[in-house]
């Protein structure tokens, strides 16, 4: 196998490792098809995209019999040295998690022609024959969230937390806002969002903070769209006996009687149909796969208790609208302009 060592085996033990079977530093057995998933920081535990991969892995793992581990990253640092041990075991495929570990594991990658990556929210412009880009359309989700929340609010007041500024997060906060807007103007009313964000993914106690401002101020709802931080804006709405909005997997069991639904981003449902095709021996390498409403990559949890039915009809009928294209949902500063010039909201 052609391999080009990166690092000494001491840089090895920067980083953090869980695994199902075995260890990921540890070769694979004889005959046996290995799939590693190395996390980005928020940990496989964050309640979000980590967890959703590592939960489309596992599936994987139960109906094909194939090895799955994971490697966890503390810190971005880790990310190059965590592909690296990916690749020490002799990984059939290995995935990168999330965005920021795109220039990790592209680099990784162009060492390591034998092996194919994919990588979950990155798309590229010329995409390696040895990699496979996955995206989402958050934004029809988040749009679907923020229609939820504009028909729900008594205070005709909201809050939306992100994480920073990046072409992902932006797909969250124009298709929320962008919602929030659309049930504004069914209802005839003004609806106000307050936005923050926490410029973090892990920072729990920030993103309650800026929750506990935001419930105080007069929001009622709030959508938060920050991974495992996100776990501080759930417990301030509990606390403030407020409503909130999950991301990514349906986080209702975290606070019962105030996650009002999820903007559900079905990242194990990608995760687990590329790790089979890639095992199956079908041809995924240099392309982008784009998940969405049509096709079960993003949505709403079908059970949402807190919700009034008729929100939750209402909100079906504006999904069918999105899936038949009648509603195009923007995920950019630019395109959620025009959406409101369109639409002739001011």
């Amino acid at each position: 196998m052609l391999r080009k060592k990166l690092f000494k085996a001491a840089a090895a033990g920067l980083a953090a490792m869980v695994c199902l079977s075995g260890c990921a530093a540890s070769q694979k057995k004889e005959g046996t098809y290995l799939v590693t998933m190395v996390t980005d920081t928020g940990g496989i535990n964050d309640q979000s995209f980590n967890q959703s991969s590592w939960e489309g892995l596992e599936s994987f793992n139960q109906k094909t019999g194939a090895d799955v581990r994971y490697i966890e990253s503390k810190q971005a640092s880790d990310f190059t040295t965590n592909m690296d041990r990916a690749c020490d075991a002799y990984s059939d495929l290995v995935w990168g998690i999330g965005f920021s570990l795109a220039d990790s594991l592209i680099n990784i990658a162009s060492y390591n022609p034998d092996i194919h990556f994919a990588i979950v929210d990155q798309s590229f412009e010329d995409t390696p024959m040895n990699v496979t880009g996955v995206t989402f359309r958050a934004e029809e989700s988040s749009f679907l969230a923020g229609y939820v929340a504009g028909m729900s609010t008594k205070t005709d007041r909201v809050g939306y937390i992100g994480a920073m500024k990046t072409f992902v997060n932006d797909q969250f906060e124009y298709g929320f806002l962008a919602g929030v807007q659309f049930a504004a103007q069914e209802r005839g009313v003004p609806i106000q969002v307050d936005e923050q964000f926490t410029e973090s993914y892990s920072d729990v106690a920030k993103a309650k903070a800026i929750a506990n401002k935001m419930y105080s101020s007069g929001c009622d709802i709030i959508y938060h769209s920050v991974g495992g931080a996100g776990y501080g804006a759930i417990e301030s709405a509990k606390e403030n006996k407020k409503y909130i909005i999950g991301v990514d997997s349906d986080q209702s069991y975290l606070a019962p009687d105030n996650v009002l639904t999820s903007a559900l981003k079905n990242v194990n449902v990608a995760v687990e149909e590329l790790s089979t095709k890639a095992m199956n021996g079908e041809d995924i390498g240099g392309k982008t796969f784009d998940f969405g409403l049509s096709d079960n990559g993003v949505g709403l949890p079908k059970e949402n208790k807190n919700m009034d039915p008729e929100v939750y009809q209402k909100t079906m009928e504006v999904q069918e609208r999105i899936i038949n294209g009648e509603i195009d949902p923007p995920s950019t500063e630019e395109t959620y302009k025009a959406w409101l010039s369109e639409n002739g909201i001011q």
